[in-house]
């Protein structure tokens, strides 16, 4: 029975941080941004630099 209210303490424990970590991430501003996350996927990455294109060009 003890170790019940160990595991039953801990657990709360556990929880009541993971509640802490996502209050202060929704107060940081983590979750404003709605719409940009749905949209990163439609832009193009970052072209290569010109340096690398010069290397296969010195054959």
């Amino acid at each position: 029975m003890s170790a019940m209210l160990i595991l039953i303490g801990f657990s709360l424990t556990v929880a009541i941080i993971f509640l802490v970590a996502f209050l202060w991430a929704v107060k940081s501003g983590q979750y404003k941004d709605k719409y940009t996350p749905s949209i990163r996927m439609l832009f193009d990455d970052k072209k290569p630099s010109d340096s690398n294109n010069d290397n296969h060009d010195k054959k």
